[in-house]
């Protein structure tokens, strides 16, 4: 049975010709003496090299998958269907290190760390990863590992914390054309899932959509959540703030107010006792959903501010001075208050 070129690759029988110059990459860097120390690496290298050799061509591709390695190798004259006319005839050359080298675009990745005059006592340097032919590389500071994460800054508002949105977002990214080596600029939309309650700071990474080179492992893509400010409430956690503006004599004689929240209703809110300087009240159950619990929610928090009057008529100001505790006694109410 003749050799199997795509089995060699690691891809199916459809693949594309960018797919076969991605296996070919890949399989190549793994397998290359240079940097594979096993005793089978230099026939894998060469099995690889032949079966791109095909593959990549698309005449001795169409001939191969009609007639197979032996079909291909022994030479014939058309008739096949699909099998492109004239005799046809295929040897490989037998150097997988020219095919190595022109897909490189005659440069040699491991000169970057080997020096152009390495020789195979290289293998005992050390360097026997087989699964990520760049490790070394990674490890040394040199081209070939995966570039640092790029950073985003992503605003949400209250109401898409609240409710849980997915937001849209475009990049702009270089990637590698089927050649292996040249590049060309790409937009793509990312879809970015923020589920309900997630807290400012959360990362949302999307895994190798940076910029692609011949060199390197692209760049994860991430995106850190950062609050927007917000007309009403502040966020503290899963609880929300709000902050209520009442008059003085709302403060002393009670009031009822009314406190909005983030999914537009409004909750009457009866004070009746005096509110002093630092009073909150709590409305239970009517914050933000807890992150890891969404059928829950925090609070929310009314605190007050207390407008004063500019002036008071002196009628009214003696009015009040009689009904007012005098100072004395304020000042023993506000010692004993802070036991």
């Amino acid at each position: 049975m003749g050799k199997d070129y795509y089995k060699m690759l690691g891809i199916p029988k459809g693949s594309n010709e960018e797919e076969i110059k991605k296996a070919y990459r890949r399989m190549a860097l793994r397998f290359h003496p240079d940097k594979n120390t096993d005793a089978n690496a230099e026939d894998k290298f060469k099995e690889i090299a032949e079966a791109y050799e095909v593959l990549s061509d698309p005449k001795k591709r169409v001939i191969y998958d009609q007639l197979g390695e032996e079909g291909l190798k022994a030479g014939g004259s058309s008739g096949q269907s699909g099998v492109p006319g004239g005799s046809y005839h295929y040897t490989f050359h037998g150097d997988p290190h020219a095919t190595f080298a022109s897909f490189f675009g005659g440069s040699n990745p491991f000169d970057m760390f080997f020096g152009p005059h390495r020789n195979h006592h290289n293998r005992s340097n050390g360097f026997h990863s087989k699964d990520d032919p760049f490790t070394s590389f990674t490890h040394f500071g040199f081209p070939g590992g995966q570039d640092p994460p790029v950073v985003h800054e992503l605003k949400v508002s209250l109401e898409e914390i609240f409710h849980g949105c997915t937001k849209r977002m475009k990049i702009t990214r270089r990637r590698l054309n089927a050649d292996g080596r040249s590049s060309r600029t790409e937009d793509k939309i990312l879809n970015i899932v923020i589920k309900r309650g997630w807290k400012e700071g959360t990362k949302i990474t999307f895994p190798k959509e940076g910029d692609e080179t011949p060199e390197n492992i692209p760049a994860d893509i991430a995106f850190v959540l950062k609050d927007k400010g917000h007309a009403h409430f502040r966020r503290d956690s899963s609880n929300i703030i709000y902050t209520c503006n009442i008059s003085l004599k709302e403060a002393l004689c009670g009031c009822t107010v009314n406190i909005p929240t983030l999914d537009n209703r409004v909750i009457p809110l009866p004070c009746h006792d005096v509110i002093k300087p630092g009073t909150v009240k709590r409305l239970r159950g009517e914050g933000l959903p807890l992150p890891k619990s969404p059928t829950q929610r925090g609070d929310l928090i009314v605190g007050f501010t207390v407008h004063f009057p500019d002036r008071i008529p002196p009628q009214s100001r003696e009015i009040i001075r009689q009904h007012l505790p005098p100072a004395a006694q304020l000042c023993v109410i506000h010692y004993g208050s802070s036991y």
